[in-house]
């Protein structure tokens, strides 16, 4: 890295670790409450999400009244404490690690194959003739009947596969790894979907509050205007430009506290949660972190560390098992076998009898119409899509790095921009009100530095959240193992 960059990537580091304590220092006076569970009992504010959080048990659960679907309450939650739940009950996680599960029974029963087979036999039968025969036609003969015992234990074992059984053993190791790499894919991506969400909900919850001091604002303006008027000093006019830009304000509020609900109850959809409770952003708005390494450095760790790039591979691995098993079946197998023969026929005063046969077989199959090529042709295609997909997902991985790696530094500006802008409109609101009660400056002013200021409180939060989500994008296209 040049001089210059490193002059830019230092300045751009240096800004980011001093404006993290003034944001947060702001961000202060709107506190959130201590959670609170459905019964309004306050509980502390720990990483460990509360039980009641927890869905049912049930997942075939089918609500059918509507006191079961009504939301009791609502419980302020952290990103932590939304993490942990996200983990704990998130579907498609789940699905994930019984995948993983399967596959490792898979395994056991392929490695089973290193074994021989025993198979133990029994048998007690009774045999006779004369039933069909009465009494009178043979006075002079008895039923016989003999009871017979005969048992057998056989073991086989493969002695040669020609690679089939250890193909099939790595394979099924390879499938292992594939499903462990979704299974870290799939909670890294529940851990972005649930970050991202809340930096939505922390949105809607900021753009309540934006609305609402919108309002308050208006309502200042207005209380102004009507004295004004009152006084004789005053036009009508000015209370009815006041009078419309209230409305406008509470309009604005009204469909804040909708797309808050709709944020509400979506984040609580992520986290599969109970029926009847409801969550809000316990966290305040602010800096997430700062990300250190350069550009370079994180790319690096991107192709190090992102589970798909292994996965792939893996995935690679098992059509080349695959491909040896099906060439294995051109190849000779060899077996071994043996049986071991019980018999006993009661009551025929010959002990019983047994005999035991021991030997190898050996099959080669000399033509199968090609079926086994063409098997092993098609994993031979399975090979080369795996390291084409490779390829892609490598270029992918690199421009999402550099993609929001760009959009971490820009948003960081923004941050920068918009609080200075914010103090400014704060200034310019007090000044254009004192101005208008001066008698020497309008009401237009006046509703003009008011939009100002809303505009300038909604640009600095958006600007705290994009950070936010594109420091969260760029941690999960690193997808460092250390820092988890």
């Amino acid at each position: 890295m040049n001089l210059s960059l490193f002059l830019v990537h230092s300045t751009w580091m240096a800004a980011a670790i001093a404006i993290i304590p003034t944001l947060t220092a702001s961000a202060g006076a709107t506190t959130p409450p201590k959670p609170q569970n459905s019964s309004g009992v306050t509980s502390t504010n720990s990483l460990v999400a509360p039980n009641y959080l927890n869905p049912n048990a049930n997942p075939l659960q089918f609500p059918t009244k509507p006191e079961e679907v009504k939301i009791q309450g609502t419980v302020p939650i952290t990103l932590a404490q939304a993490l942990e739940l996200a983990k704990r009950n998130n579907r498609d996680l789940q699905v994930a690690i019984f995948q993983l599960e399967r596959s490792r029974s898979a395994l056991r029963q392929s490695q089973a194959a290193l074994f021989p087979t025993v198979n133990a036999n029994g048998s007690l039968t009774n045999t006779g003739n004369g039933v069909l025969e009465n009494d009178s036609a043979n006075t002079g003969s008895s039923d016989t009947s003999t009871n017979t015992f005969s048992g057998s234990v056989e073991l086989g074992y493969n002695i040669y596969t020609s690679g089939n059984r250890q193909a099939r053993i790595r394979a099924s190791e390879e499938q292992v790894r594939v499903d462990e790499f979704n299974v870290e894919t799939q909670s890294l991506t529940v851990s972005l979907n649930v970050a991202t969400q809340y930096y939505n909900l922390q949105g809607a919850d900021e753009q309540v509050r934006i609305s609402r001091s919108a309002v308050e604002n208006s309502q200042a303006s207005l209380r102004d205007a009507q004295a004004r008027e009152a006084a004789g000093v005053g036009t009508r006019f000015d209370v009815l430009q006041s009078q419309v830009n209230l409305a406008n304000a509470q309009q604005q509020l009204t469909n804040a506290i909708a797309n808050q609900q709709i944020a509400r109850r979506q984040f609580g959809t992520l986290l599969s949660l109970p029926q009847s409770v409801d969550v809000s952003a316990a966290d305040p708005v602010q800096l997430a972190g700062v990300w250190q390494p350069t550009l370079e450095q994180t790319i690096i760790q991107a192709y190090q560390n992102r589970p798909e790039l292994q996965g792939l591979l893996a995935q690679r691995n098992i059509s080349e098992q695959q491909r040896r098993q099906a060439l294995s079946q051109l190849g000779p197998q060899v077996s071994l076998t043996g049986r071991y023969n019980l018999q006993d026929v009661y009551n025929d005063r010959i002990s019983a009898t047994d005999g035991y046969s021991l030997g190898v077989q050996a099959s080669l199959t000399v033509f199968d119409g090609g079926a086994a090529r063409a098997s092993a042709d098609q994993s031979k295609a399975n090979i080369a899509i795996a390291e084409a997909q490779f390829a892609k997902q490598r270029d992918d991985i690199r421009f999402d790095v550099e993609q929001y790696y760009s959009q971490l530094q820009s948003n960081l500006n923004n941050v920068q921009t918009s609080s200075v802008a914010l103090n400014q409109a704060r200034e310019a609101l007090t000044l254009a009100r004192l101005r208008f009660q001066a008698g020497v400056g309008t009401q237009t002013d006046v509703i003009s530095a008011e939009n100002d200021l809303t505009r300038a409180e909604g640009n600095r939060v958006t600007a705290i959240l994009d950070y936010n989500r594109a420091l969260t994008n760029l941690q999960r296209s690193v997808t460092s193992r250390a820092s988890r």
